[in-house]
């Protein structure tokens, strides 16, 4: 195993390879014919906040052809990620390079984490939970169903783009390649928890041109699309200190992952609206959510530690 005090990367190089592992991901799906989209220039003046209706000869994200694509390009691009990791270390390892591939499966975190840090993201949303099991639809409640809960739901090229393949590769990318990089650089914790989301908040960028698009290719549009990116780069960064401080304080990347594909479940916490559909249950609501905002401060830093991570010592 590498000494904490084994540099074998320069700041500069780590950020390079950061950016190129972003690109990387991100290009695949722009670098296959079959994976881009494609749509109307026409402009099209549309109330405020509306969509328009797609075109035959379009291709939006949601295409199945077009999903298939980008499935098979963001796997075939994770793959060069770490194929480029393991390069990197077999390169800077010297003579010892024969007995590299354990070590790289150690530094991005193919290990197992204990149970702990898997119980910290459900905890935080108690809140949601709370309201869906007012409203019965928890998993084996009276309306909950296997066939559209599960089957429909995780096992259509839909759930396999949002709840498999998508938050899967994009933890081995953003958080085990590219904090393996910052560690063998030397960065400290704060950096690599603070600093290295900022390239997966960045890798959401080029959504911008889609939603300009779909909105209708006018002013109006253009502004949905950077204030729609912002939020979107804003609230994928803080996601992404969460995962990258997951990743590190457990030395594996289960925990991230389990966060990553519960998140995409259950979505962006709305207690506003949770609370008009079952308004005689506001209170309940309310402490359910403080419930798991403090919970989630209190536990996070004793649950979230794995005994012998290779990055929190």
């Amino acid at each position: 195993m590498y000494r904490e005090t084994t540099l074998l990367l320069s700041t500069t190089s780590a950020h390079l390879l950061a950016v190129l592992f972003a690109f990387t991901y991100v290009g695949s799906i722009y670098a296959s014919k079959s994976a881009r989209l494609r749509f109307s220039k026409r402009k099209v003046n549309l109330p405020e906040g509306q969509a328009r209706l797609k075109l035959q000869a379009e291709r939006w994200r949601d295409d199945p052809d077009v999903i298939k694509a980008r499935l098979l390009a963001v796997s075939g691009a994770t793959l060069i990620c770490c194929l480029t990791v393991f390069i990197v270390m077999k390169n800077g390892n010297g003579d010892n390079a024969t007995n590299v591939t354990p070590d790289v499966w150690l530094h991005l975190g193919f290990t197992w984490s204990n149970a702990w840090p898997l119980l910290i993201t459900p905890l935080l949303y108690a809140g949601p939970l709370y309201v869906q099991f007012r409203e019965k639809t928890l998993p084996f409640q009276e309306d909950w169903d296997f066939e559209d809960d599960v089957l429909s739901r995780f096992f259509s090229i839909f759930g396999l783009r949002n709840y498999f393949v998508a938050p899967i590769t994009e933890e081995i990318v953003f958080r085990a390649c590219v904090l393996t990089v910052y560690y063998l650089a030397g960065a400290s914790q704060n950096k690599m928890i603070f600093l290295s989301p900022l390239v997966f908040g960045a890798a959401h960028i080029h959504h911008a041109w889609e939603t300009y698009h779909r909105y209708g290719c006018t002013a109006t549009a253009a502004k949905r699309a950077i204030i729609s990116t912002i939020v979107q780069v804003a609230y994928t960064s803080v996601f992404g200190f969460y995962c990258c401080y997951l990743f590190l304080r457990s030395g594996s990347l289960v925990p991230p992952i389990a966060a990553h594909i519960f998140c995409n479940i259950m979505g962006v916490p709305q207690p506003t609206y949770e609370i008009s559909l079952l308004p005689h249950h506001k209170l309940s609501i309310v402490v359910a959510y403080l419930f798991g905002i403090i919970g989630f401060v209190c536990t996070l830093k004793s649950w979230s530690y794995t005994d012998g991570s290779l990055y929190w010592q």
